[in-house]
């Protein structure tokens, strides 16, 4: 089959790799129809992690079930499914209280599993073929009938929208609630579409790359352009002085200043500037235990500096985490279907899986206009 493989920072190619196939009772074998570059991939693309050369990458998958494994019972050949990113076993601890991005049998020696991530268990990426989905029956979201016509909303569904779904829940918000959110990608945009299907009424947007703003502004958010570093006193008049009600980050460690220098502290200190006191924060932009290629010194062993006291002194709250995709993807999915969202707005190309190198490098430089890449492994260069 073919699949894009890491070779090293900066250096994916498609190539010709062996089949993905049914290695056990509980598994089952995916036809992949749509998978997208995720924010996260970027992290192993260029080199910030210890992925190792000759995986694949690709953690947002959807496709076609062909096979199953002999003790599969619910899912069938033919499903259409989306697969959350997290790969849980269902029945630990964990996956039992709904924590499924927390599974503790699937990774063993560390909480949590995913397709084609760093640290995440061996598992193969999506960005291919074909894909074998491990305990399938827990792990498969079925797609109801004429979901070809919504694809690349349901494919949301993987990742990106049930992750900014859960940063507004990790910040607690509310309707009526005054809310912003730091960081205009994918993820960042869902949490605002989440916040304002939840009804706020505000939702604020912070970042520097304009055209990606002006998506936020679309759906009917406040988009704060901190190019000039004014943003903070700019959500600070909005909210009269107090500050936001909820603050969501949605960017991680390696966001950039105006000058797009990394400081990787620089969205969780500029939240506890801007969210009022006793205001909560929900973190879901990713921070790794270690960073060895940082220039910063903290970052190298995944630590910032962080202004604790003024947090501290305002009584604010903070909850942290990658989303547990299975406890939002069901009654998202139900919203699409009833067609009361649309999560595809922010897809800006969809293109065959032959040019994912290419893609790759566009959206690792932020090219105007690469918001969120839709890889299709079926279809054929223009």
């Amino acid at each position: 089959m073919k699949a894009l493989v890491y070779n090293g920072p900066r250096d994916v190619k498609v190539k010709e790799v062996p089949d993905a196939k049914i290695e056990r009772p509980t598994d089952v074998l995916v036809k992949i129809t749509s998978t997208n570059i995720c924010g996260s991939d970027l992290h192993m693309y260029e080199g910030r992690t210890n992925m190792e050369p000759g995986r694949i990458l690709g953690h947002e998958n959807l496709g076609e079930v062909i096979e199953i494994g002999t003790a599969v019972d619910r899912v069938k050949v033919g499903d259409r499914v989306c697969l959350p990113f997290n790969i849980g076993c269902g029945f630990c601890e964990n996956c039992e209280k709904g924590l499924s991005g927390f599974c503790l049998t699937c990774n063993p020696g560390m909480a949590g599993a995913a397709y084609g991530f760093a640290g995440m268990g061996p598992y193969s990426g999506g960005q291919a073929e074909y894909l074998r989905v491990p305990y399938g029956d827990y792990n498969c979201l079925i797609l109801p009938r004429g979901s070809e016509e919504k694809e690349s909303d349901y494919v949301m569904l993987a990742d990106i929208f049930p992750t900014g779904y859960h940063a507004t829940e990790l910040a607690g918000v509310q309707p009526g609630d005054n809310v912003v959110i730091y960081g205009a990608g994918p993820v960042g945009l869902m949490a605002a579409y989440s916040a304002m299907i939840k009804g706020a009424a505000m939702v604020m947007v912070v970042d520097t790359h304009k055209d990606r703003l002006a998506l936020a502004e679309k759906i009917g958010a406040i988009a704060i352009d901190d190019t000039g570093a004014a943003g903070v006193e700019r959500i600070m008049e909005l909210t009269g002085g107090k500050g936001a009600d909820r603050g969501c980050e949605c960017v991680g460690y390696q966001c950039c200043n105006m000058h797009r220098e990394e400081v990787p502290n620089l969205t969780m200190n500029n939240l506890v500037k801007t969210v009022k006191a006793a205001g909560s924060i929900g973190v879901v932009g990713v921070f790794v235990p270690e960073d060895p290629n940082a220039e910063d010194r903290l970052e190298k062993r995944g630590q910032m500096a962080f202004d604790f006291g003024a947090f501290w002194f305002k009584g604010q709250r903070m909850a942290t985490g990658q989303a547990n995709v299975k406890a939002y993807n069901r009654f998202l999915s139900r919203l699409i279907e009833k067609d009361k969202v649309k999560p595809s707005w922010i897809v800006s190309h969809e293109i065959p899986l032959e040019q994912a190198p290419q893609a790759y490098e566009k959206f690792d430089k932020r090219e105007k206009g690469w918001t969120k890449v839709v890889l299709k492994p079926g279809m054929k260069k223009a």
